[in-house]
Protein backbone atom coordinates (compact mmCIF):
# COMPACT_ATOMS: atom_id res chain seq x y z
CA UNK A 1 0.00 0.00 0.00
CA UNK A 2 1.37 3.38 -0.94
CA UNK A 3 1.18 6.44 1.28
CA UNK A 4 -0.82 9.42 0.04
CA UNK A 5 1.19 12.46 -0.99
CA UNK A 6 -0.84 15.02 0.95
CA UNK A 7 -3.08 15.13 3.98
CA UNK A 8 -6.01 16.10 1.77
CA UNK A 9 -5.88 12.73 0.07
CA UNK A 10 -6.05 10.88 3.40
CA UNK A 11 -9.38 9.61 4.69
CA UNK A 12 -10.87 11.67 7.52
CA UNK A 13 -10.35 8.87 10.05
CA UNK A 14 -6.55 8.98 9.68
CA UNK A 15 -4.37 11.45 11.53
CA UNK A 16 -1.17 13.11 10.22
CA UNK A 17 0.83 9.96 10.95
CA UNK A 18 -1.61 7.81 8.97
CA UNK A 19 -2.98 6.18 12.12
CA UNK A 20 -6.67 5.58 12.77
CA UNK A 21 -8.09 8.37 14.93
CA UNK A 22 -11.73 9.27 15.40
CA UNK A 23 -13.12 11.90 17.73
CA UNK A 24 -16.66 11.59 19.05
CA UNK A 25 -18.96 14.53 18.55
CA UNK A 26 -20.51 16.17 21.59
CA UNK A 27 -23.79 14.61 22.61
CA UNK A 28 -26.69 17.04 22.62
CA UNK A 29 -29.63 15.72 24.65
CA UNK A 30 -31.58 18.95 24.29
CA UNK A 31 -33.06 17.77 20.99
CA UNK A 32 -35.24 15.27 22.85
CA UNK A 33 -38.57 16.37 24.29
CA UNK A 34 -40.41 15.00 27.32
CA UNK A 35 -42.43 12.48 25.29
CA UNK A 36 -39.24 10.91 23.96
CA UNK A 37 -37.81 10.50 27.46
CA UNK A 38 -41.07 9.00 28.73
CA UNK A 39 -41.15 6.65 25.73
CA UNK A 40 -37.55 5.66 26.42
CA UNK A 41 -38.45 4.91 30.04
CA UNK A 42 -41.39 2.72 29.03
CA UNK A 43 -39.14 1.01 26.48
CA UNK A 44 -36.60 0.24 29.24
CA UNK A 45 -39.34 -1.31 31.39
CA UNK A 46 -40.42 -3.31 28.32
CA UNK A 47 -36.84 -4.50 27.83
CA UNK A 48 -36.57 -5.55 31.47
CA UNK A 49 -39.87 -7.43 31.20
CA UNK A 50 -38.79 -9.29 28.07
CA UNK A 51 -35.42 -10.09 29.66
CA UNK A 52 -37.24 -11.46 32.73
CA UNK A 53 -39.36 -13.62 30.43
CA UNK A 54 -36.27 -14.85 28.58
CA UNK A 55 -34.36 -15.56 31.80
CA UNK A 56 -37.20 -17.44 33.50
CA UNK A 57 -37.97 -19.45 30.39
CA UNK A 58 -34.49 -20.48 29.29
CA UNK A 59 -32.32 -20.20 32.40
CA UNK A 60 -34.79 -21.33 35.06
CA UNK A 61 -36.98 -23.49 32.77
CA UNK A 62 -40.04 -22.00 34.49
CA UNK A 63 -41.52 -19.21 32.37
CA UNK A 64 -43.25 -16.31 34.11
CA UNK A 65 -46.76 -16.27 32.64
CA UNK A 66 -47.46 -12.59 33.24
CA UNK A 67 -44.58 -11.26 31.15
CA UNK A 68 -46.08 -11.89 27.71
CA UNK A 69 -49.24 -9.87 28.27
CA UNK A 70 -47.48 -7.08 30.18
CA UNK A 71 -44.83 -6.85 27.44
CA UNK A 72 -47.56 -6.59 24.82
CA UNK A 73 -49.21 -3.68 26.62
CA UNK A 74 -45.88 -1.97 27.25
CA UNK A 75 -45.13 -2.24 23.54
CA UNK A 76 -48.47 -0.58 22.75
CA UNK A 77 -47.63 2.24 25.18
CA UNK A 78 -44.13 2.62 23.73
CA UNK A 79 -45.49 2.92 20.20
CA UNK A 80 -48.14 5.51 21.00
CA UNK A 81 -45.80 7.61 23.14
CA UNK A 82 -43.20 7.40 20.37
CA UNK A 83 -45.68 8.66 17.80
CA UNK A 84 -45.96 11.90 19.76
CA UNK A 85 -42.27 12.55 19.05
CA UNK A 86 -42.82 11.87 15.37
CA UNK A 87 -45.67 14.36 15.27
CA UNK A 88 -43.49 16.96 17.03
CA UNK A 89 -40.70 16.47 14.51
CA UNK A 90 -43.21 16.26 11.65
CA UNK A 91 -41.39 13.15 10.47
CA UNK A 92 -44.30 10.97 9.41
CA UNK A 93 -44.46 9.71 5.86
CA UNK A 94 -45.53 12.50 3.51
CA UNK A 95 -46.72 12.25 -0.05
CA UNK A 96 -45.36 15.40 -1.64
CA UNK A 97 -45.36 14.36 -5.32
CA UNK A 98 -48.05 16.82 -6.43
CA UNK A 99 -46.55 19.65 -4.42
CA UNK A 100 -43.62 19.70 -6.85
CA UNK A 101 -45.85 20.27 -9.86
CA UNK A 102 -48.75 22.37 -8.59
CA UNK A 103 -48.54 26.15 -8.15
CA UNK A 104 -48.14 27.68 -4.69
CA UNK A 105 -51.66 29.10 -4.64
CA UNK A 106 -52.90 25.50 -4.62
CA UNK A 107 -50.23 23.84 -2.46
CA UNK A 108 -50.39 26.35 0.42
CA UNK A 109 -54.13 25.77 1.13
CA UNK A 110 -53.65 22.03 0.58
CA UNK A 111 -50.86 21.97 3.13
CA UNK A 112 -53.02 23.89 5.60
CA UNK A 113 -55.84 21.38 5.04
CA UNK A 114 -53.41 18.54 5.81
CA UNK A 115 -52.47 20.25 9.09
CA UNK A 116 -56.11 20.80 10.03
CA UNK A 117 -57.04 17.25 9.01
CA UNK A 118 -54.26 15.85 11.19
CA UNK A 119 -55.46 17.88 14.19
CA UNK A 120 -59.05 16.76 13.61
CA UNK A 121 -57.99 13.12 13.25
CA UNK A 122 -56.03 13.09 16.51
CA UNK A 123 -58.86 14.91 18.29
CA UNK A 124 -61.32 12.31 17.04
CA UNK A 125 -59.00 9.54 18.25
CA UNK A 126 -59.08 11.07 21.74
CA UNK A 127 -62.86 10.83 21.72
CA UNK A 128 -62.82 7.24 20.40
CA UNK A 129 -60.31 6.15 23.01
CA UNK A 130 -62.40 7.79 25.73
CA UNK A 131 -65.41 5.83 24.50
CA UNK A 132 -63.39 2.62 24.67
CA UNK A 133 -62.16 3.37 28.19
CA UNK A 134 -65.69 4.11 29.39
CA UNK A 135 -66.87 0.72 28.10
CA UNK A 136 -64.04 -1.65 29.04
CA UNK A 137 -61.62 0.42 31.09
CA UNK A 138 -62.40 -1.30 34.38
CA UNK A 139 -61.88 -4.80 33.02
CA UNK A 140 -58.76 -6.42 34.50
CA UNK A 141 -55.91 -7.84 32.44
CA UNK A 142 -55.83 -11.62 32.03
CA UNK A 143 -52.75 -12.28 34.14
CA UNK A 144 -52.49 -9.23 36.39
CA UNK A 145 -55.01 -7.41 38.60
CA UNK A 146 -54.48 -4.19 36.66
CA UNK A 147 -57.34 -2.46 34.84
CA UNK A 148 -56.94 -2.44 31.07
CA UNK A 149 -58.05 1.19 31.22
CA UNK A 150 -54.52 2.18 32.27
CA UNK A 151 -53.18 1.07 28.91
CA UNK A 152 -55.94 2.84 27.03
CA UNK A 153 -55.39 5.87 29.26
CA UNK A 154 -51.79 6.05 28.03
CA UNK A 155 -53.09 5.76 24.46
CA UNK A 156 -55.62 8.55 25.05
CA UNK A 157 -53.01 10.82 26.66
CA UNK A 158 -50.72 10.10 23.73
CA UNK A 159 -53.46 11.13 21.30
CA UNK A 160 -53.96 14.33 23.35
CA UNK A 161 -50.23 15.04 23.17
CA UNK A 162 -50.27 14.29 19.42
CA UNK A 163 -53.09 16.80 19.01
CA UNK A 164 -51.14 19.47 20.88
CA UNK A 165 -47.98 18.76 18.90
CA UNK A 166 -49.97 18.82 15.64
CA UNK A 167 -51.34 22.24 16.61
CA UNK A 168 -47.75 23.40 17.23
CA UNK A 169 -46.67 22.08 13.83
CA UNK A 170 -49.63 23.80 12.14
CA UNK A 171 -48.79 27.11 13.84
CA UNK A 172 -45.13 26.75 12.84
CA UNK A 173 -46.13 25.97 9.25
CA UNK A 174 -48.48 28.95 9.16
CA UNK A 175 -45.82 31.24 10.65
CA UNK A 176 -43.12 30.03 8.25
CA UNK A 177 -45.46 30.28 5.27
CA UNK A 178 -44.66 26.74 4.13
CA UNK A 179 -44.66 23.16 5.38
CA UNK A 180 -42.42 20.17 4.81
CA UNK A 181 -44.85 19.14 2.05
CA UNK A 182 -44.06 22.28 0.08
CA UNK A 183 -40.33 22.27 0.87
CA UNK A 184 -39.32 18.64 1.49
CA UNK A 185 -35.72 19.49 2.36
CA UNK A 186 -36.75 21.42 5.46
CA UNK A 187 -37.83 19.92 8.75
CA UNK A 188 -38.54 22.93 10.92
CA UNK A 189 -38.78 20.68 13.96
CA UNK A 190 -38.56 22.30 17.35
CA UNK A 191 -39.51 21.28 20.85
Amino acid sequence: MTKPDSLDAMPAALNAKGEFEVQDEAIDLSVYAIEEWVGFGVFCVLGATVFHQFFTRYALNDSAAWTEEIARYLLVCTVFIGIVGSVRKNSHIHVDFFYHWLPRWITRPLSTMVDLGRIAFFGYCIWLTWQLISRIGGQPMSVAPIAIGWVYGVVMLSFAAMTLRAVQVAIRNWTNGYSVLERPGTTGASS
